[in-house]
């Protein structure tokens, strides 16, 4: 892929409230209707092929909070909490193991948070006692977590490696110390290269940095020299987010209001920088939306063999995979229901105690949904439409089912964004930053424009 270039005019045209579409229809769209009666049903209709497994684990502590901060956490400094709570995640996968097709085997495996890395080694092996007892890992399983380098150690890492993980993902934000203070999270430069070079002696074969622009004190110019320290790091992927400021959804973040918060158009200017820097000379081939990877990298390769998909972990190289996720606010996913968990500690622990699903809210996709989420999974991860493969996949007249929304897509035509050719379209190199927005022309459940509960699609 050639060095793309950002038009920022069409950037401030389409930069709108819109979903990211790890589900469709959106998360928004969840239910507390839905009762554990009619949802286990669901399970058990899915449970009667040995379809691949994801299995997702939320670890939801952190010793501080940082003030962009927009995780489902829980902010302690008693690190006894984690060995209850891995107790507890125990009792969980208990009841649901037994409802899961036991020729089933573990293509995928994550821990999130909060940062599961809060855990002290041993609980983390404990952990990884758990989840051998109950599943079986397909031998090319990628298993990837989230590591926090300011309380890492190689123990930390060691052991994540002897439970089965070879992948790992760190959050950077930025390295500018100014930045850092401001935003309440101090991570020096050798700190994330320690890490790095744990996790290169230990055999994990891909590394993940993300990274966030719009954080108060950035300019162009300081993130440039972010740039230069990750790109010295050369990680395998990189994810680079737009800071989304929702202080009536996170209160914490209001203290940043007091801070120098970057001009929309100098956000803008680091987006352009970013995209253009990871692109030069092939370096990244930019994935779509905010997600970088090496040419060689497993994502790359599936894009470019089209068996990439979306799901509640973002792009994922396990197509076919269903999730089954555990811990307080862990969202699943089959191909006929999704469900959350309980987002509050005490219901959450007040269910697993009882023996109970701790089922928060739920949603049952329809036939039309099915559709509809297959055509906005293969623009945003194919980044093409073949119109005959689609009408043979889904059983109808592509063109004909979809003629309105076809027909609204000429904008994007227009601005070169994407290329209509007879029996298919394809997204430019330039419409991959405004992959969402090209998506929500399949999307029938968007509210008005004033009154989406989303993020700004760029």
């Amino acid at each position: 892929m050639k060095t793309l270039n950002v038009d920022l005019d069409l950037v401030r045209k389409y930069n709108v409230a819109g979903p990211r579409y790890t589900s469709y229809p959106p998360a928004t769209k969840f239910t507390d209707t839905i009762s554990w009666e009619q949802l286990s049903t669901k399970i058990e209709e899915n449970n009667r092929s040995p379809r691949d497994l994801s299995i997702y684990f939320h670890i939801p502590f952190c010793e501080t909070l940082c003030w962009f901060c927009g995780c489902t956490t829980v902010i302690t400094l008693n690190h006894d909490h984690g060995m209850a709570y891995v107790e507890a995640l125990g009792r969980e996968v208990a009841q649901m193991a037994p409802r899961l097709n036991k020729d089933r085997k573990v293509v995928q495996l994550h821990f999130g948070g909060g940062s599961p890395t809060f855990l002290r080694p041993d609980e983390i092996r404990r952990l990884g006692e758990i989840i051998h007892k109950y599943f079986t890992f397909a031998p090319d399983i990628e298993a990837s977590v989230e590591v926090d380098p300011r309380r890492l150690t190689r123990e930390h890492m060691v052991a994540l490696r002897e439970i089965g993980f070879n992948r790992a993902s760190m959050g950077v934000q930025d390295f500018n110390p100014k930045v850092q203070e401001a935003i309440h999270r101090i991570q020096p430069r050798e700190m994330t290269q320690d890490a790095i070079d744990w996790m290169r002696e230990l055999g994990y074969g891909s590394i993940n940095l993300d990274l966030i622009y719009g954080l108060p004190f950035q300019t162009p110019e300081t993130f440039n020299e972010t740039l230069d320290t990750v790109l010295a790091m050369k990680p395998d992927r990189l994810a680079v987010f737009s800071y989304a400021h929702v202080p009536w959804i996170k209160p914490s973040q209001k203290i940043l209001e007091v801070k120098v918060l970057p001009t929309p158009e100098s956000k803008l200017e680091v987006l352009k920088l970013v995209i253009e820097r990871l692109t030069k000379d092939g370096q990244y081939v930019y994935i779509g939306m905010d997600h970088f990877a090496r040419p060689n990298d497993e994502l790359a390769v599936a894009q470019r063999e089209k068996k990439l998909q979306r799901n509640f972990q973002g792009y994922s190289t396990r197509a076919g995979s269903d999730i089954y996720a555990f811990g307080m606010s862990g969202v699943s996913q089959i191909p006929d229901a999704y469900w959350q968990n309980e987002k509050e500690m005490p219901k959450w622990q007040a269910a697993v105690d009882a023996g109970k699903v701790p089922l928060h809210k739920a949603y049952f996709v329809t036939d039309e949904d099915k559709i509809r989420r297959e055509a906005i999974m293969r623009t945003m991860c194919d980044l093409s439409l073949d119109f005959a493969a689609m009408s043979q996949r889904l059983g109808i007249n592509f063109e004909q089912h979809f003629a309105q929304e076809l027909a609204s897509l000429a904008p994007f035509e227009e601005d070169g964004l994407v290329k209509r050719r007879p029996g298919g379209l394809e997204v430019t190199d330039s419409g991959r930053l405004f992959i969402r927005n090209i998506a929500m022309c399949f999307d029938n459940t968007l509210a008005p424009v004033g009154e989406r509960r989303h993020s700004k699609t760029i």
